[in-house]
């Protein structure tokens, strides 16, 4: 397929035991198959994402803003991407502190890009999760897709790297369908003029 999107695809928890990666690994088969996508993983717990940020915002500091070199890969994976999936959790009806982290060392890398969320947990599936998330990056000036994939009580609704629900693909495709749209208009959007933030 043609003009295909720079997806990004991130593993928000770095939690010892964590499943997220199993998630991740299904999203991207998933995005695979839909066709119009380049998939990045990109797995927090491989990146230095101190908690301690600089004083200054980089809403304002823009090319200057002073990240660790460790940070480098993830900026560089943000701000190429036409589009992302966050993988999270929900730990305390939120989502995790690496993933707040991760989002607020940057702003520009977000701006005017599509999100869609894969979520996973206990009864509520990480939906408390995907609601903060969505508040925080709305405020990024990003565009958050209304289909997400929710998996509750995923330590039994897995199995070998698989959802047990037979619809979760057909699921899976409509986000992505979502998504590309999205990352098409708004690709185009980019290049037609600067977003006015």
């Amino acid at each position: 397929m043609e003009n295909r999107h720079k997806l990004v695809i991130i593993i928000g928890s770095v939690r010892e035991g964590r499943f997220g990666p199993v998630v991740a690994s299904w999203v991207a088969d998933q995005a695979a198959l839909h066709g119009a996508f380049d998939v990045e993983v990109v797995d927090l717990a491989g990146i230095d994402i101190p908690l301690a940020l600089p004083a200054a915002s980089p809403k304002y500091a823009g090319d200057d803003y002073p990240r660790p070199a460790g940070m480098a890969a993830l900026t560089s994976a943000l701000e190429g991407a036409d589009a992302f999936v966050v993988v999270t959790p929900e730990y305390n009806h939120s989502y995790p502190a690496s993933l707040k982290a991760a989002i607020d060392w940057h702003f520009t890398e977000w701006t005017a890009k599509p999100v869609a969320f894969v979520s996973y947990g206990g009864a509520a599936g990480g939906r408390h999760a995907v609601l903060h998330l969505e508040n925080v990056l709305t405020e990024l000036h990003a565009v958050t897709i209304h289909d997400g994939l929710s998996f509750p009580n995923y330590f039994t609704a897995w199995q070998d790297g698989h959802p047990l629900d037979s619809e979760a693909p057909g699921y899976a495709k409509t986000l992505f369908e979502q998504l590309a749209w999205w990352a098409g208009a708004l690709r185009s959007a980019r290049e037609a003029a600067p977003y006015p933030a």
